[in-house]
């Protein structure tokens, strides 16, 4: 993660996980996952000496080996680009349409505006449902607060897999049928 998306997750106020967006416990360690990187051992890309994944950062970065073997795999992709790469909108982060604030996740944007511009009534472009194949970049509500209230208190990808090329008819009907199957 770049520092300013982890930043955001990491918020005091409710850091979340920044694979699942679930809310973190404050203090606790996956003493599983330790434990494992502890006991798993693995092979050296460089110099195939073995150790466990606990040591491999640390002899990493004094392995000239592993070293010579990252940059030849550096050298190799960056030599030829790749041709056939297609631009996806970011779904993911956002800015706030009424300051210069960036990088908030769907729920952090929601707080954000709740929080610093509940009382702004300039009419501002969404810029969830901008990023939306649906939404119209141009289309500036009459109130944002309400549209944020109505329309994000949850992201679609919580509750489906998205299809973000069905009209959001489609997936807000996706989303009530799973509901209403959870329950």
């Amino acid at each position: 993660f770049c520092t300013p998306c982890l930043q955001e997750c990491l918020k005091p106020k409710k850091p979340v996980c920044g694979v699942c967006r679930s809310t973190l416990s404050p203090g606790s360690r996956a003493l599983d996952l330790e434990k494992q990187i502890e006991t798993t051992e693995t092979t050296c890309n460089g110099c195939n000496k073995k150790m466990y994944l606990s040591k491999m950062r640390s002899h990493a970065a004094s392995c000239s080996k592993y070293q010579n073997y990252i940059m030849e795999g550096v050298k190799a992709v960056t030599k030829e680009p790749l041709h056939n790469t297609r631009s996806f909108p970011n779904r993911f982060t956002f800015p706030c349409p009424y300051c210069s604030e960036k990088n908030f996740d769907q729920e952090g944007l929601v707080e954000h505006c709740k929080t610093f511009h509940s009382m702004d009534t300039k009419q501002v472009v969404c810029p969830i449902c901008a990023s939306m194949p649906w939404g119209d970049p141009n289309y500036r509500s009459a109130n944002f607060m309400e549209h944020l209230q109505r329309r994000h208190r949850f992201s679609y990808d919580t509750f489906v897999v998205c299809d973000y090329d069905a009209d959001e008819d489609d997936m807000i009907a996706q989303v009530l049928m799973r509901s209403l199957r959870d329950k």
